[in-house]
């Protein structure tokens, strides 16, 4: 192996060699660990070591590393104290998760690593938020994100290059191509010849590099950053290396041909390393042994601390107080001021007002910027606030949800619009494994808006006509916010911007220009998770959200002998179960009205709560009314039969006469 140390010095060289002896250590010690049981699982970066270590110690302190399994050196680069980590590895308090994670996924703000998620891919989209942060902030900090060649077959990984790349993000894209994605070779991964050639695709830069040379990683780095740094853009890096061990422990290399590991053997980057170092007079025997063995007893006094501390216990309280971040928000009243608008109009004025108010809130979406987005509420907002915090994207969903993602990590405010509801599936996966996740896993929240035009009634067929509020109000971790009103949507938009935690914010189209109503001019909030009692009655209770609320009221017009309660949920999740409950003590029947198909929609959850805790209080069972269990069809004739409006006055008066 060829190691050209250019103008390094002596202790340079020596501190690359600290560096990347000191997780070759702590692995040769966790593979003793996991043959005595003492730790469950373990993925293995030994004959990597060369990259981790290269890239952290070219970046600052201060610049972000997304990291992944194999990335030890990443962490004992930036110097995280070793029992924290045993603390992690063997899910104690000391760990960063409190035991909700493993091995590497977790990130941790004050050493800026951003670890993983298993599905790998959104990692990437995450960087280019960070990095988007920091052009922003013009601050001339570097990024760098770690895949492996596996997770370069996901849309993921094509998605953040081709933004990245289109924005000029400084993004050091890391691929450790190790020659394996778990037992599947590269050659059943891709059939390009190098992966560093998938960046000419998007305009990019990139280099294939020897990783197993840490001199040869951490030259080119430096260059690359000095002229980043000078001319903010992306590049994608390819190592060349070799998993020496299984994808985890318990996968073994069996599937891996003996002369195979035999050749990567000789090439091992901590011992070639060390060799060129004793052959060029910079490291004596002494030197090595004496480092060897502080290494040695850092990794048993740390590995003590954390086999004394005693193991987690279960706290309902804590397990559920982490779900979010905890936000005491300041309701800001409503002036007496008012003006007649639109629902759409409402949903606007929020987010000027709301861009007024936070200099660090950006906006991201197809066609919003000179556009103004496909429903034109973002119209004229570049000309206010620039180009810079209102983002026309790329098509692809879940790259920008994940930038969103890094945004907040490094101190913005996001805002991402999907076109249509619908088209949120295409960024389902960091939506409920990224944003819902962090702040449970390892404390960082998610200060992500991403709003919703949904809804049937304008014949626009299966893929933009969906109201798909029930994905999301089963993932823990999201708030679910649908208002029907105009003042509410203005109220609502605002606190769920204010608010640092994941909101989904659904808007009903055909309400958009249909709806109109007295809205004060100016800011004001109103509190997540209350509902809002339209009518009162005695005789059942009407809970509803979304058009459907406006559908009821339409029937209770046509019926002005029915008394009503009329619950306009507003918020799903958090769900205002003492409002829900209330009304049905009082009336003792009870309809669940929703725009969604039936099986499986939030209709269902709010009866079987009912039926568990107001059971003694019914006259009657609990009835839901819902569109078919079907998409939902183009054909007026067929999207009116599909729509529950004309069915729901018949279950009504059926409920009423039970």
């Amino acid at each position: 192996m060829n190691f050209d140390r250019k103008n390094l010095t002596d202790e340079t060289l020596l501190d690359l060699y600290k560096r990347i002896l000191k997780p070759r250590l702590i692995e040769e010690k966790m593979l003793i660990l996991i043959r005595q049981g003492k730790v469950s699982k373990w993925f293995s970066g030994i004959g990597q070591e060369a990259i981790s270590v290269g890239v952290t110690a070219v970046l600052d302190r201060d610049e972000y590393i997304l990291s992944m399994h194999r990335n030890l050196g990443v962490f004992t680069g930036r110097d995280i104290p070793l029992y924290r980590l045993f603390s992690q590895w063997q899910g104690k308090a000391n760990g960063f998760t409190k035991g909700r994670d493993r091995s590497f996924h977790f990130g941790t703000q004050q050493y800026k690593i951003i670890g993983m998620i298993s599905h790998l891919g959104p990692q990437l989209g995450v960087a280019d938020g960070i990095a988007l942060a920091n052009k922003l902030k013009k601050n001339g900090k570097i990024t760098a994100v770690f895949t492996g060649e596996g997770a370069t077959s996901e849309g993921d990984f094509h998605e953040a290059l081709n933004i990245a790349s289109v924005w000029e993000l400084p993004v050091m894209f890391v691929i450790e191509n190790n020659g394996y994605g778990l037992s599947t070779p590269t050659n059943e991964q891709y059939r390009c010849e190098n992966l560093a050639d998938k960046g000419k695709g998007y305009g990019m830069e990139s280099y294939i590099i020897d990783g197993n040379n840490i001199l040869e990683v951490y030259n080119l780095l430096s260059e690359l950053k000095i002229s980043m740094i000078e001319k903010p853009r992306p590049v994608l890096l390819e190592f060349k290396t070799f998993r020496m061990r299984g994808h985890e422990e318990a996968s073994g290399t069996k599937y891996v041909p003996q002369e195979l590991m035999d050749l990567w053997a000789l090439k091992d980057p901590v011992e070639n390393y060390r060799s060129f170092l004793k052959e060029n007079g910079i490291l004596t025997e002494d030197f090595d042994a004496t480092l060897r063995s502080e290494i040695k007893k850092e990794i048993d006094e740390s590995l003590a601390i954390t086999n004394a501390e005693p193991e987690i216990e279960a706290t309902l309280s804590e397990e559920l107080n982490d779900l979010f971040k905890i936000f005491n928000p300041e309701l800001i009243n409503p002036s007496q001021d008012t003006e007649k608008i639109r629902f759409i109009d409402a949903i606007s004025t929020s987010l000027r007002q709301s861009m007024e108010r936070h200099d660090n809130l950006v906006i991201m979406g197809q066609d919003i910027a000179e556009y103004g987005g496909a429903f034109k509420i973002t119209d004229g907002f570049v000309a206010q606030f620039g180009k810079e915090r209102v983002i026309n994207t790329p098509i692809c969903e879940s790259a920008v949800v994940s930038a969103g993602m890094g945004l907040s990590i490094n101190g913005y405010k996001a805002i991402v619009e999907m076109q249509f509801a619908d088209f949120v599936s295409t960024g389902f996966n960091p939506i409920v494994n990224l944003l819902a996740k962090s702040h449970y896993r390892w404390l960082e929240n998610a200060d992500v808006v991403v709003r919703m035009p949904c809804g049937g009634g304008t014949q626009a067929g299966p893929f933009h006509s969906q109201t798909n509020e029930a994905w999301f109000t089963k993932t823990p971790g999201l708030k679910v916010v649908y208002p029907a009103f105009p003042y509410d949507a203005k109220g609502l938009l605002n606190a769920s911007i204010n608010d640092p935690n994941p909101v989904l914010f659904f808007e009903h189209k055909q309400l958009y220009r249909s709806v109109y109503q007295e809205v004060p001019k100016d800011y004001y909030t109103l509190p997540l998770g209350k509902a809002a009692l339209l009518k009162e009655g005695k005789e059942v209770s009407i809970i509803a959200f979304g058009a459907a609320v406006h559908w009821a009221l339409d029937t209770l017009a046509s019926n002005p002998e029915i008394s009503a309660d009329l619950l306009d949920l507003r918020t799903l999740q958090p769900l205002d179960t003492e409002a829900i409950f209330a009304s049905v003590k009082k009336t003792g029947r009870v309809i669940i009205y929703q725009e969604d198909s039936m099986f499986g929609g939030i209709a269902s959850d709010i009866s079987a709560m009912i039926m568990e805790e107001c059971f003694k209080y019914l006259d009657a069972p609990v009835k839901r009314v819902a569109s078919l269990d079907t998409p939902i069809p183009f054909t007026k004739a067929l999207e009116d039969q599909y729509l529950p409006k004309g069915r729901f006055e018949k279950d009504l008066l059926t409920l009423l006469a039970y």
